[in-house]
């Protein structure tokens, strides 16, 4: 299967090219357009009842579309994500992975698509009781707001909860203040996640809270 991101880093889109019989998985809503020979089909993400853990308690959507080259010639669908920023892979050799809501946007077929349970620091972020996990062999495709940024810890490593997007499933994430009670309160950065263990976090430059934080008394309804 062959696949271009273009109009990186901004305004990145994934256009995917399939052979006769080949398909793609991707998140419900992430397509742009795609070729006639094309046909989509939805169902659960995961399964039923992952279906349910992953819309419920994990704040992801409950379906995904399966696009197949039902042509005899090659065929193009065009992905992207809600949210102005960049577009990565992540090939599922190297190992499972776990993703922050609203990162996910396609995947190949070979890479299987699960539930693993968060924590309730992870409930208390407000960032749900499970999170997205990918194992398999196949490619993953997530995206984020901003640029993102590729970080091998070994030990501790503070972020804030709203850059983090994906993470191997070996760290832990523990949720707590930035600072002491009153430095947490003025300091801006509130609580913040403490990872743990050996691995690759994933992290984008920008934050959609900060965002919000930023627009909200600029607005005059």
């Amino acid at each position: 299967m062959k696949y271009e991101i273009r109009y990186k880093p901004a305004f990145a889109c994934l256009f995917v090219t399939l052979d006769p019989g080949e398909q793609v998985t991707a998140e419900a809503g992430a397509m742009v357009s795609m070729d006639g020979g094309i046909t989509m089909k939805t169902e659960f993400s995961g399964g039923f009842v992952q279906a349910i853990l992953r819309s419920f308690f994990g704040g992801e959507s409950l379906f995904v579309n399966i696009y197949r080259n039902t042509s005899n010639k090659k065929q193009t669908v065009i992905l992207t994500q809600s949210m102005i920023g960049d577009i990565h892979r992540i090939d599922l050799s190297q190992g499972p992975i776990c993703f922050q809501p609203g990162a996910y946007i396609a995947h190949t077929p070979g890479a299987n698509m699960g539930v693993k349970w968060a924590g309730f620091a992870s409930w208390f972020a407000g960032e749900g009781l499970f999170k997205l996990e990918f194992t398999g062999k196949g490619r993953v495709f997530y995206g984020c707001y901003g640029g993102i940024m590729e970080k091998q810890i070994a030990g501790e490593y503070i972020v804030d909860n709203s850059h983090l997007v994906a993470y191997e499933p070996g760290i832990t994430m523990n949720i707590r203040m930035s600072g002491g009670l009153l430095g947490s309160l003025t300091s801006g950065e509130g609580l913040v996640n403490k990872l743990k263990g050996r691995g690759k976090v994933y992290l984008q430059s920008r934050s959609v809270d900060s965002l919000v934080g930023f627009l909200r008394p600029k607005c005059r309804f």
